[in-house]
Order: C-alpha cells, then structure tokens, then sequence
C-alpha cells in the first residue's frame, strides 16, 4: 500500500529551507515513495457533515533554490488520507483550533493525526510543563498582578512570559526591586484580564535552553542546546540563540522518562520539550522544530525515524 501523506502548514514558499522540520519529514516520508498533499488552514472546509480539504500533490527536494512543486489542487475527503501531519506555527488562535476541529473528524474516519487534534487543543505549551511539577521550577499561572509581583518578591530574579507566544517573544526577566514591573505585568495581563506564566529564574540558561525532541514517548539521544546571545536571556533560535547540538544528560533523561508515558497516552506523536539546567520549562506540541540542526550535527536519523514510527502504527 502506498502511504497518502497529507500537511498541514504555513505556506511552503516562505519556509527557512536550513532549518525546516516540516520539510525534513516531507523529505524523509518521500523517500519512502509515499505520496505527498500539501494544504494551509484556508484549504480545510465541511460540507454536508464531512471534513474535505483543497489538496496540492506535492513533491520535494533537497534543494536550497528549489524545494518544492506543487501540482493543481484537488478536492478530497481528509479521510482519503492515510496521516495528516498538522504543522501549522502559533498563534494558537480561534482559527486553528477550528482546523483541530476538522481534522478531528478525519480522524475519527480513520485518518491518523499526527500530533492528536484534541491534545492539541487541550495542552497549551507553557502550562503542560506544570502539570509535572516535580520536573520544575518554581512557577505560577495568574493574571493578579498582585499574586505575580508577590512571586517576583519571593524568589527575586523571575521570567514573565505569555501563554500564547512563541519563539521567545514577549519573555521579561525581572529582577529584585526593578522599577518597571508594574508596566510589564500591566502589559502582559492586559490590566489582569489575560493569564500569563512566572517562572523563577534559571542562571544556566547560558549554557543554553535544550531542546529535546520525543518520538512516540521517546527522546532522541541529543538535544540542541540554544544558547543567549551575549547580553540576552533567551536561548531561542528565533531570538538569536546559537544551537550546539549535546547528548542527553542523566537529568535530561529522567525528566523525559517521567512526562513521555502521558504524551504517548494523550496521542502526541512528535514534541520538542525545552530544558534550563536540571528543569523542564515548556512541552511543545503544536509544530515543535530543531530536527535539521541536530540532523546535521549528530550522526542521528530523527525525520526517518518519525516516519518508520507513523508507518508502524499505520500497519497496526
């Protein structure tokens, strides 16, 4: 049986061709001879009860000028494919939880979503992490302005970062007695009408924010190591970060073994799970990245592997 691949994604023309893990699995699921449909969010629509998208078949190269080509669109069933990878980037906003809702209904046709609609929508990245509070540090979820200038009192030098971002953007670390915390909590809250996350502060964010990625509950021996430009607190790729790819540490692995049981059971297939020192900071579920660094790093096969993973369960 050849395997129909279908993704959902950010428009292909725009992606970063180095650093795509949404290309290195369409690579690797064609590699396989499998067939490849590409589709955003405005391709997915119901009619009469049943889930259809507007499909590209697709096909892609290792090609940093020309990656890919796309032929006329069809119109089909989502169920007429075999998987759906949902690779679509924050914002997570009304839109894409409609797009979970559509695929949803293809997966209960049969179609194997990768990761699981309803796990997309019910984990939100930054507060899955505490709900393993024993790989954690000290946090809180609040939009009392009051309770989070309390938190940053207590432990002195914390992190403020919003719910919904990504990338590193809106993260403000605030130290002891620092004059401007009334605005930044003002402006995350939005005069306390929006919840956001306080983290205490990790002095080994220097030696980088790691990114592991888990497989079907299981961690790839490496992770990717982002590490803060000079002068910064953030470690993402996105804000400048340097990524040096290292392998797992004890710690690394404990915290993976404690949290991949609940991902595999919760259907979420491919996550990238963000470490600070000894401590678990965001579980990241929705298009999670750094396949192509550690590829290229590390003598580790990461997108084939996936695909082995999802042909596996297809044959289940």
């Amino acid at each position: 049986m050849t395997i129909r691949l279908g993704i959902v994604m950010d428009p292909i023309q725009s992606i970063n061709y180095k650093k795509d893990s949404s290309l290195a699995m369409l690579l690797a699921a064609q590699k396989r001879d499998w067939k490849l449909y590409y589709m955003e969010q405005k391709d997915l629509f119901q009619e009469d009860g049943v889930a259809m998208g507007n499909m590209a078949p697709l096909e892609v190269r290792a090609n940093p000028e020309d990656w890919f080509s796309l032929s006329d669109r069809e119109t089909e069933k989502l169920s007429s494919l075999n998987v759906i990878l949902m690779r679509k980037d924050p914002p997570f906003d009304n839109e894409f939880i409609y797009s979970t809702y559509l695929l949803e209904q293809a997966e209960r046709e049969g179609t194997l979503i990768v990761n699981k609609p309803s796990s997309l929508r019910d984990f939100n990245e930054k507060y899955f992490a505490t709900l393993f509070p024993q790989c954690c540090t000290s946090s809180m979820v609040s939009r009392d302005m009051g309770l989070l200038r309390e938190f940053a009192e207590k432990h002195e030098d914390v992190i403020f970062k919003p719910l919904d971002g990504m990338g590193g953007t809106a993260i403000f670390r605030v130290k002891k007695g620092d004059p401007n915390v009334s605005v930044i909590l003002e402006t995350l809250t939005n005069y306390g009408n929006q919840q956001i996350m306080a983290q205490k502060f990790i002095p080994e964010i220097t030696k980088g924010d790691k990114r592991i990625l888990i497989i079907d509950g299981e961690p790839v021996p490496f992770a990717l190591a982002r590490i803060p430009q000079k002068g910064e607190t953030r470690g993402n790729l996105a804000a400048g970060g340097t990524g040096v790819a290292q392998p797992l540490s004890d710690r690394d692995r404990w915290i993976a073994e404690h949290i991949g049981p609940t991902l595999k059971e919760k259907g979420l297939l491919f996550v990238g799970i963000d470490v600070i020192g000894d401590y678990l900071t965001e579980i990241n579920v929705t298009s999670p990245t750094c396949i192509c660094e550690l590829e290229d790093q590390c003598d580790v096969v990461i997108a084939d592997h996936l695909m082995k993973v999802i042909e596996d369960k297809l044959a289940a």
